[in-house]
């Protein structure tokens, strides 16, 4: 039997951030680490294409003792798998049940900054979890997944899938490929504030990026939005459907719609005025730990 938390033990909420932006230092990680533990936010999620010495995963879960870290996700061109293999070795031995190993195909400009083509991205991503990451049990494994095909392989050959910038119908969407079983964790993007301008403003510097990977510009299309919409630095309609913003019972409602959809967690990713955060938004945590009933 497997030594997993269930997600049901990790609670409804996690958070969600690039290792880029965690401090450089030992201590300074495990500071913050406890006091995301001591939030009571029961994961976190490791985004921005970790590295696969998992260093950072170590040193989070070093310094806590029910949190739970998973890398949302490591990309597969930035990788090596069998690296990646021995880092989880490493760290299921040191901390069972804490870690999900995430895993996903990335986009075509990191393929091509590594020189490779971005071709079979899916068969890669299976190659890959057969091959070098075959020793990865799979229930603590988990891909990132958008599409059908790819939601169908999480279901498969995974403990389930991390939807990225996807609404909270595309999560019922997922949960229906994926049937009962394997997780869910959708990933939502919040703005804590209620001016508009403020908070399109924020998003569109975050999001503009994702408008120029089809990867996500295909899946959006098949949710409501139109041409238009996803061009340029995108619309206020796309704004206001990948952030949750304003009075603090909307972000709660827009966040636990993704739950009432089937998912099974929600990675929580919290934007600042300046749009992606250029260092880890503390205080914005502390707030959304109250706004979600976790801390009084």
């Amino acid at each position: 039997m497997s030594e997993y938390r269930t997600m049901n033990e990790m609670g409804r909420y996690g958070l969600w951030a690039p290792a880029r932006i965690w401090p450089e230092t030992g201590d300074g990680i495990a500071a913050v680490a406890r006091e995301v533990e001591g939030l009571g936010f029961g994961a976190f999620w490791v985004g921005g294409s970790p590295s696969d010495d998992l260093a950072l995963v170590d040193a989070i879960l070093g310094a806590t003792s029910t949190l739970v870290v998973g890398t949302s996700i490591v990309d597969i061109w930035t990788s090596d798998g069998d690296r990646l293999a021995a880092s989880h070795r490493r760290i299921r031995e040191a901390f069972p049940g804490r870690f999900y190993l995430g895993v996903g195909s990335g986009h075509a400009p990191t393929a091509a900054a590594r020189g490779q083509a971005y071709v079979r991205p899916l068969s890669r991503l299976k190659e890959l979890l057969t091959g070098a990451l075959a020793s990865v049990p799979k229930d603590e494994r988990m891909i990132a997944a958008l599409g059908p095909k790819t939601l169908e392989a999480a279901g498969e050959l995974t403990a389930g899938a991390l939807p990225y910038l996807m609404p909270p119908a595309h999560t019922a969407e997922a949960r229906r490929i994926l049937g009962d079983g394997p997780l869910l964790v959708p990933e939502q993007k919040v703005f804590l504030g209620t001016d508009a301008d403020v908070a399109r403003r924020a998003g569109r510097r975050a999001l503009k990026p994702y408008l120029g990977l089809p990867n996500y510009t295909r899946q959006l299309a098949a949710y409501g939005l139109a041409e238009a919409d996803l061009a340029d630095e995108g619309s206020d309609r796309f704004i206001d459907s990948a952030l949750v913003w304003g009075e603090d019972t909307t972000v709660r409602a827009g966040v636990d719609a993704h739950l009432d959809a089937g998912g099974d967690h929600v990675a929580v990713q919290v934007l600042t005025e300046a749009g992606s955060p250029r260092e880890l938004p503390l205080a914005a945590w502390r707030r959304l730990a109250g706004l979600l009933g976790l801390t009084s």
